[in-house]
């Protein structure tokens, strides 16, 4: 099949409106009713008498935003955009995917000569669609939007906190045996993975210099031990080590090396300074091989398409051209480019949402005046939901978005 057919045919399957159900089903049920730990969801055919009845599986998140609509249910709106918002003010989304938080980061120093890069995080509020500044040292969203998991700072973290979006309260907490310093939910919500790390990962220490620019300033120190996988629902835990990868000269890079998930969810995965740039393993700490559906550049945060044919690949512009590649997902070969300059999310399969410059608007300004965009694929239109990225009074640098199913 050659590239136009393959285009072709991903679009064709998106105007016939057969996409599949989405895999985070089990955070959305959870909104509807919190208390129930299934839920069966009954299709039945007009010229059939034949019932079908799938059950699902609902983590316990908690009892306190029963009754309430989220924002983002409310508000069904296929596209949700502020152009004249940055940082965002109010919820911003596109088809499947919201904007559930955002965050800045910025260097606090320390009595001791040690810096922290510190997190301030906007953080979608269900009940108002508005986001909200919160002191969290490190946050992630469930599928289904309802749902954060959050760590109390200084990291590493030695519990994990449940924190329901439409309260503002977190229902329950989670107890590790190890100090965590980031967390990231299953595709299915389920499940979170937590990096474990002996030292905060964001602290930069005076003991350690590294050099830039020709001046010794504090440096980071690799303390990562492994990753820690809970069960959303009982609480339990199981930890695995997996100290920080190096390379065959000893770098390390960041002290950051965090595990997420795989897009089936069926391996955690890690980036690495040494080739293939990513270790895969096992949720029970097996070492695995490359999932065959994930042959695209590692730098991309976007990932699989929601169907798994696609993938985000990354930037593809030569000279004044702005691109970014969109992949064969089991082949990682270029499909097509696509108008934008870093591929953030999937807003559905066959469209984006990415940091891009409208040229009409920017030209002429640099690369690094960009905005939120939406892009479709096999079209160069871009629709605008943010405004360009700035820093503001309450949020004291460029914002990077965290991005969440609906």
């Amino acid at each position: 099949m050659n590239v136009d057919e393959l285009v072709s045919d991903a679009l064709r399957e998106q105007a016939a409106d057969t996409v599949p159900a989405p895999p985070h089903l089990a955070d959305r049920v959870l909104a509807v009713r919190r208390r129930r730990r299934t839920r069966r969801l009954v299709s039945v055919a007009a010229a059939s008498v034949a019932a079908i009845t799938l059950a699902v599986a609902v983590p316990r998140l908690g009892t306190g935003g029963d009754g309430v609509r989220p924002a983002s249910v409310t508000d069904r709106s296929d596209v949700i955009g502020h152009p004249d918002q940055s940082p965002p003010r109010s919820l911003i989304a596109a088809g499947d995917t919201v904007l559930s938080a955002f965050y800045v980061t910025k260097s606090v120093a320390q009595p001791n000569g040690d810096e922290v890069l510190t997190r301030t995080y906007g953080l979608l509020d269900q009940r108002t669609g508005t986001y909200e500044k919160t002191a969290w040292a490190y946050l992630a969203v469930a599928p289904g939007s309802r749902t954060a998991a959050v760590l109390e700072g200084e990291l590493p973290a030695r519990r994990i906190g449940l924190l329901d979006l439409i309260t503002g309260k977190v229902d329950r907490w989670i107890k590790v045996d190890r100090g965590v310093a980031s967390v990231a939910f299953s595709p299915d919500g389920t499940k979170l993975v937590a990096t474990t790390y002996a030292k905060n990962p964001d602290r930069m220490f005076a003991d350690h210099k590294q050099n830039i620019n020709g001046k010794d300033v504090p440096g980071p120190v690799p303390s990562r031990t492994g990753f820690t996988v809970v069960d959303v629902d009982s609480g339990e835990t199981h930890w695995h080590e997996v100290p920080t990868s190096t390379d065959e000269m000893g770098w390390f890079g960041n002290a950051r090396a965090d595990f997420d998930w795989s897009h089936d969810g069926k391996l955690v995965y890690a980036d690495s300074p040494a080739k293939p740039f990513r270790d895969y393993y096992t949720p029970d700490g097996t070492k695995a091989g490359w999932p065959a559906d994930e042959k695209g550049p590692v730098s991309v945060t976007a990932g699989v398409s929601p169907d798994g044919r696609l993938s985000a690949g990354d930037f593809a512009g030569y000279g004044e051209t702005i691109a970014a590649a969109i992949l064969d997902a089991h082949t990682g070969r270029q499909v097509t480019t696509v108008p934008v300059q870093q591929l953030l999310a999937w807003a559905d399969n066959k469209r984006l949402i990415a940091w891009g410059c409208d040229p009409r608007k920017c030209s002429g300004k640099g690369e690094f005046r960009n905005q939120l965009l939406l892009v479709t694929i096999g079209t160069d239109k871009v629709v605008p939901l943010s405004g360009f990225r700035k820093a503001s009074d309450d949020y004291p640098g460029r914002w990077t978005p965290v991005f969440s199913s609906r």
